[in-house]
């Protein structure tokens, strides 16, 4: 059994952002007693919704639980088309209007709390493509590779961090989610033994139809990404599962994906012991303190780019005695 989460773990609530007319649903958890260190905005994949992002299943799954417990601000949204604005958008928004819609929710929130140092775009599968979107978005006339772009009242935006989702299907088109072919079950969650036994049911309540617009949009995907990609700069991490069967990962796929991404930094990296479904299975601890170490390592750059220079000696330096024997 995973390990609970550390005493005093914050309590999870439901909220509902304003994306410029259009209510965005979600869940937000908050760092017990003090103000975020950083936002972490968490987008889920096809056909699912936010609580994919806080896992029920055991202690200690749930990104909400653990970010917040760790000092962060962590928001899970339902993307456009899922949740509150699937009655205003019964047909979902191509991707353009996911971003936009997505930008004026996180402007407001940010207008409304603190955020900390900024924010990091954590998605999933699908969620992947509003995510790197967004960061092309907020990345457009911003500085170079190793700083942080500012969007209007959105804050510096850190990195992003995708799981599920690559440049290459690895499936024909009948097999995609929202398609009128069959649902590929095993595609979605890989081996049985990745998972504890309530994950499926579990599952089950997290479900949502996908949108026709979006169903639509996958298709494109592999045209709209280099573009998307060249515009990006900050650090993108890629997570693949054990078995990924979306997506085409192997070494001559990961080099397209990454050569697009001129401008940013690139990790690529493996998550064993799961399948496309990783914050829902046993690796969902492993994969979210993965992606949160990912975050400090931001925060941690971001402080020594601002922080003061030295520009000689420190005379407190010799004040110390230092014994190398």
């Amino acid at each position: 059994m995973a390990p609970s989460p550390p005493p005093g773990a914050p309590g999870i609530r439901a909220v509902t952002l304003d994306g410029g007319g259009i209510p965005l649903s979600g869940l937000l958890a908050l760092p017990p007693g003090h103000a975020p260190r950083a936002l972490v905005v968490a987008l889920h994949g096809a056909g699912m919704s936010a609580g994919y992002f806080d896992s029920r299943a055991r202690p200690g799954l749930s990104l909400l639980e653990l970010g917040a417990s760790l000092g962060h601000a962590v928001l899970a949204l339902d993307r456009p088309g899922y949740g509150a604005s699937a009655a205003v958008l019964p047909e979902g928004q191509d991707l353009a209007g996911q971003t936009a819609t997505l930008l004026a929710a996180l402007e407001g929130f940010a207008r409304a709390r603190d955020i900390g140092a900024g924010l990091l775009l954590v998605a999933h599968s699908n969620g992947g493509r509003l995510a790197l979107s967004t960061a092309a978005a907020l990345g457009a006339g911003g500085p170079g590779p190793d700083r942080s772009p500012t969007g209007p009242a959105v804050g510096p935006l850190l990195g992003v961090d995708v799981s599920g989702i690559a440049r290459r299907l690895a499936v024909d088109r009948a097999a995609l989610p929202g398609s009128a072919g069959p649902v590929q079950w095993r595609r979605h969650w890989g081996a049985l033994r990745f998972y504890p036994p309530d994950a499926f049911r579990l599952g089950q309540e997290l479900l949502r139809p996908v949108p026709a617009v979006e169903a639509r949009e996958i298709l494109e995907w592999p045209a709209a990404y280099p573009g998307l990609a060249a515009r990006i700069r900050v650090p993108v991490r890629f997570t693949f599962a054990e078995q990924e069967q979306w997506w085409r990962h192997d070494p001559a796929a990961v080099e397209e994906l990454l050569a697009p991404l001129s401008m940013a930094s690139t990790e690529v990296v493996r998550q064993p012991d799961a399948g496309h479904n990783i914050s829902l299975g046993w690796a969902a601890r492993s994969y979210h303190l993965r992606v949160l170490s990912f975050l400090e390592e931001r925060l941690l750059a971001r402080n020594v780019v601002r922080g003061p220079v030295l520009t000689g000696p420190d005379p407190d330096l010799n004040k110390v005695d230092v014994d190398l024997t």
